[in-house]
């Protein structure tokens, strides 16, 4: 253990607190003192803390309470928890909350620096874990899809499961969780693996041209059309197709790709000569298909043929477990791209990346990093090379609300809306197809925004 770890102590005996702070200063750690709960978080939220010892009984917020909310901050950090009310149904259930354990009081000295020593001691066997995990997943991953959390594993498993069959798979999950990579991953494990994968982003396509890119079509078949032309079917013959943002895909259209997926035959745009084809269907939204289905926007035959086997990828808020493995992998990643020597993160830093909740998702966590990286100066990347929102998000969303209260209520939100298009576009560099992406809406959608909200370059 190289580093000098920091303590917060939370306990609202004055002098047993007291002993404590003072002991562990001897034996050489950093550590912060509060007499409740309420204090304890606000510092918590706002500084690196590599382990918590908590009281049960507090004044105000409880022990148990403050518990929940540091582990929705920040879930690597371990805590002790003290108290004089033990009793074995206590313990049982602290434990299965995922405390690292449980001390009696009074506290006898000897068994609580114990404890810290091996709690600490586990902190860093599992970054050293992370670094040998992340080589093991590259076995098996592409653009290195890292992970630790009991939530991504269960993905994995179910991924790993299904990937040899030959049934539809709907992946749901919102943008940027990275829903392309396990389709990947899915072709790469399947039977089919040395045969074609085609990947189609089906919101990037203008609605006019969508029918002729999947199905191909005939000379004469369009305006412009000279020729016949295949289409990412019959690209896809014997192997996979992965058709993203399926909940794009227009009415009727909907109904030619049912009759594909029954009669295993494609009919190009203009022809009446049907064409075999074989395929395994991917698809991937971050719509609510489902309820899509009962607003009768989107076929419900045709959901239950692609929803055969669903995965649902968790948001990164859900999986922070993952995020010090992702950074390293990043880190990494642009540090080779840029010719740069960085070899990690502050600790300082770290700790408010992991208290982000990342709208973006991976995608936002990368470009995050990718930036500071193209910035920083030293080997080290510090919290001076973060954005600023990711430190106050609250005032950056409040750059969306309309100042002025007397305006109607149709008013404001057409402004609130207007602002959150246009900081999306700038975020893009006017890019309407990663912008449409990233809002969950059609390019063609995003086009008719521009234009009614007079949203300028």
């Amino acid at each position: 253990m190289k580093e000098k770890f920091h303590i917060m102590i939370v306990e609202d005996e004055k002098l047993a607190g007291k002993v404590i702070h003072e002991n562990l200063k001897a034996q050489g750690y950093d550590g912060s003192l509060f007499g409740n709960a309420e204090e304890a978080l606000l510092y918590f939220k706002a500084n690196p803390v590599d382990l918590v010892l908590l009281d049960y009984k507090l004044p105000g917020m409880s022990g148990e309470e403050l518990y929940e909310k540091i582990k929705e901050s920040n879930p690597l950090v371990p805590v002790i928890f003290m108290t004089a009310y033990s009793s074995v149904e206590k313990a049982v259930k602290l434990l299965k909350m995922g405390a690292y354990t449980y001390l009696n009081k009074p506290i006898e000295m000897d068994e609580l620096s114990h404890n810290i020593r091996r709690a600490l001691e586990k902190i860093s066997l599992e970054e050293e874990n992370r670094r040998l995990l992340e080589g093991l997943k590259e076995k098996f991953s592409f653009e290195n899809y890292v992970f630790n959390s009991g939530k991504v594993q269960e993905v994995m498993s179910l991924v790993l499961r299904s990937a040899d069959s030959a049934a539809n798979i709907l992946l749901t999950g919102e943008s940027g969780t990275g829903k392309e990579v396990i389709a990947n991953i899915i072709h790469h494990y399947s039977r089919r693996k040395n045969n074609p994968f085609i990947k189609v982003n089906l919101s990037a396509l203008p609605e006019t041209l969508i029918e002729a890119e999947l199905f191909g079509s005939v000379k004469g078949a369009y305006t412009g059309s000279v020729g016949t032309r295949t289409g990412k079917f019959e690209d896809a013959h014997r192997g996979t197709i992965f058709l993203d943002e399926i909940g794009e895909l227009p009415p009727e259209l909907q109904v030619k790709l049912l009759r594909t997926l029954q009669e295993r035959e494609i009919t190009k745009l203009g022809s009446n000569t049907p064409v075999n084809v074989d395929i395994r269907l991917i698809t991937a939204t971050n719509r609510d298909l489902a309820q899509q289905v009962r607003e009768n926007k989107f076929r419900e035959d045709l959901f239950f043929r692609l929803n055969v086997i669903n995965i649902h990828l968790p948001p990164l808020r859900e999986r922070k477990e993952d995020i010090k493995m992702l950074i390293d992998l990043f880190i990494k990643k642009f540090s080779r791209r840029e010719d740069k020597g960085i070899r990690t993160i502050s600790k300082d830093a770290l700790n408010t990346l992991v208290k982000y909740d990342y709208p973006g998702n991976i995608r936002e966590l990368e470009n995050i990093i990718e930036r500071a990286v193209v910035l920083a100066r030293g080997d080290v990347l510090t919290r001076g090379d973060l954005p600023v929102f990711i430190d106050n998000p609250a005032e950056s969303e409040m750059e969306l609300i309309p100042g002025d209260s007397s305006l109607p209520l149709p008013e404001r939100m057409s402004i609130i809306e207007k602002n959150i298009i246009a900081r999306t576009l700038r975020k893009h560099h006017f890019n309407q197809s990663k912008a449409a992406e990233e809002l969950g809406i059609s390019e063609s959608g995003i086009r008719y925004k521009i234009q009614s909200l007079k949203i300028k370059k």
